[in-house]
């Protein structure tokens, strides 16, 4: 089975995160996305809306499963049996901070990353982008998914 990982805090999923992950589908037989908890982070949505977002938008589709983890993303992998790490680039910068990532996992792991490259349409959308627009009263509705808002 050939079984990904889509890690992320996805505070919130974003449709740069649905872009990715719909079409990564037809490459594996399991994505599982992955909310990252880490501690010291202050986050704006909670970890039960983020899941509940989550599994909202990809409901009813069976070869995807949402989880929630801490510690080190390929030691959840190695858990799950999953074999890669599923990673969406928006720019070169995506590109120079996740390279770095992925040869570490494969070194201290075996971990392979598979990098696909965001539909234009959605390649100007983060996270933290959403979260300034919300907190400045905007309208994050071209941002998210339905979930979300």
């Amino acid at each position: 089975m050939r079984r990904a990982v889509f890690p992320g805090s996805f505070d919130p999923i974003t449709l740069g995160h649905v872009d990715i992950i719909e079409r990564a589908l037809p490459l594996f037989d399991e994505i599982i996305i992955a909310i990252g908890i880490n501690s010291d982070k202050k986050y704006m949505y909670s970890l039960e809306d983020r899941k509940r977002y989550i599994e909202e938008t990809f409901g009813g589709i069976d070869k995807i499963k949402v989880e929630t983890y801490t510690g080190l993303t390929v030691h959840f992998c190695k858990k799950k049996n999953a074999q890669f790490i599923l990673r969406g680039l928006r720019n070169t910068t995506d590109l120079t901070y996740e390279q770095s990532i992925a040869q570490t996992n494969v070194a201290i792991a075996g971990i392979e990353s598979i990098f696909l490259v965001s539909s234009p349409s959605v390649s100007n959308i983060s996270s933290s982008i959403v979260r300034d627009v919300k907190r400045n009263d905007g309208d994050i509705s071209r941002l998210v998914p339905k979930s979300v808002k």
